[in-house]
């Protein structure tokens, strides 16, 4: 960590071509799915992401002490996953930042279908010693508006659970297009899941088919692109592979780029051409990201870079993410002179002031504040600090953006 890379202003006229790698959401349900039936699906287009590399390390290491570092969704997963594995104990940690990461919600739920976890430091957090066993409740009551991560750990192991289980969501659902995708992943292959209103129910299985899955590439990673086209003059981005009926909830911002930022979608064959049609006159966009809150910091910086102001809510999940994401996002934007005013679960920009020095953007580890402020580079000159921190969801990004001549050598 420390170095920084410079994004000197390029033109603004953008075309280019670029293959994205697999939806890191996709590809972490898929293998959990895989090694609890023992691999019987095919996976073409797996995330090559952080995140998905040490998922799938910490499914095919047999040691008794697992370090997923910050891979929250794989701290997640795996404490459910190692719940169920009969006779093995697991100590499940992660880097400093996952040990303030709270997962009493999960663990309490785990507990009262009768595992056996226990915190080896501060009380409702990693990490976490954890005695696998047979769990044989198949009922269990939380509050609908916690991660759905939680949900989608407690869905997954849900079919090797002797009687299945029986899910009960109390309250509004926050972020329920990932749940959505839970759901639609484990009735393709092969298990009778169901969602009435609030109550989800999974049967349990002995095994499931066998299949080839071809993994859609990441609209969260195709939103930094997004960005791009709406902060140019002209542009043409060939994007690959992505699909029409996407399972995943980032898609819809192939709708919020088109109607508030000019930015047009066509699909061909498997790949989307994203193209400026127009400049759309907004003083204030008001969006509520309460089903979409991993493109926040996309529209965010896109809004700054437009001088547009904007009040974003449904945001209270960004507190607890790699950092908190709204503090972050309210000093980075205030160097690019945009105001900003943040509560527990809002954003908005409220005015701006022009700034002379090149900013200088800090990432607090945080993987989304450099993707995201990358595009600003078509506003103006810009350095974004510890730029290998995108290696966690899009390894790939820094030669992507040299693919579109935006980067200069």
């Amino acid at each position: 960590m420390g170095k920084s890379i410079f994004l000197n202003k390029v033109s603004p006229n953008v075309s280019g071509e670029i293959s994205i790698g697999g939806s890191k959401s996709e590809s972490n349900r898929l293998l959990v799915l895989n090694s609890l039936f023992e691999n019987p699906i095919q996976m073409q287009n797996l995330s090559n992401s952080e995140d998905t590399q040490l998922l799938q390390k910490a499914l095919n290491n047999h040691s008794s002490e697992i370090d997923i570092h910050h891979a929250g969704t794989a701290m997640r997963f795996l404490t459910a996953y190692f719940s169920i594995q009969d006779g093995k104990e697991t100590i499940l940690t992660g880097s400093e930042r996952m040990k303030q990461r709270p997962i009493g919600i999960l663990v309490e739920a785990l507990r009262s279908l009768g595992a056996e976890i226990n915190y080896l430091e501060k009380e409702g957090f990693p990490p976490l010693r954890i005695a696998g066993r047979k769990l044989e409740n198949n009922f269990v009551e939380l509050n609908a508006d916690v991660s759905s991560q939680f949900i989608t750990a407690l869905m997954l192991i849900a079919p090797k659970l002797p009687n299945g289980l029986k899910i009960q969501l109390n309250g509004k659902i926050t972020s329920l297009p990932y749940l959505e995708m839970s759901l639609s992943m484990l009735r393709k292959s092969g298990i009778d899941t169901k969602r009435n209103q609030n109550i989800i129910e999974v049967p349990p299985v002995s095994e499931i088919p066998k299949q080839e899955w071809i993994i859609e590439s990441d609209w969260s990673s195709a939103s930094y692109f997004y960005s791009v086209a709406a902060l140019s003059n002209q542009a043409e981005l060939k994007l690959s592979s992505f699909f029409e009926d996407s399972l995943q909830g980032d898609a819809e911002v192939r709708n919020i780029y088109r109607k508030y930022f000019g930015v047009e979608t066509k699909f061909e064959g498997n790949k989307i051409i994203l193209s400026k049609k127009n400049h759309p006159d907004f003083d204030l966009i008001e969006l509520d990201l309460n089903t979409t809150p991993d493109i926040a910091q996309t529209i965010a910086a896109t809004c700054a870079g437009l001088k547009i102001k904007c009040k974003l809510t449904g945001l209270e999940t960004l507190k607890v993410k790699e950092t908190d994401r709204l503090n972050a996002l309210q000093n980075e934007l205030q160097k690019l002179g945009a105001e900003t005013s943040v509560t527990n679960d809002s954003l908005e920009i409220m005015r701006f002031s022009e700034t002379i020095e090149t900013p200088k953007i800090k990432t607090y580890s945080d993987h989304r504040m450099a993707l995201s402020f990358a595009p600003l580079a078509l506003i103006r000159d810009i350095e974004i600090e510890n730029p290998e921190v995108v290696e966690k969801s899009y390894p790939n990004f820094w030669k992507d953006l040299s693919k579109i001549e935006f980067i200069k050598a």
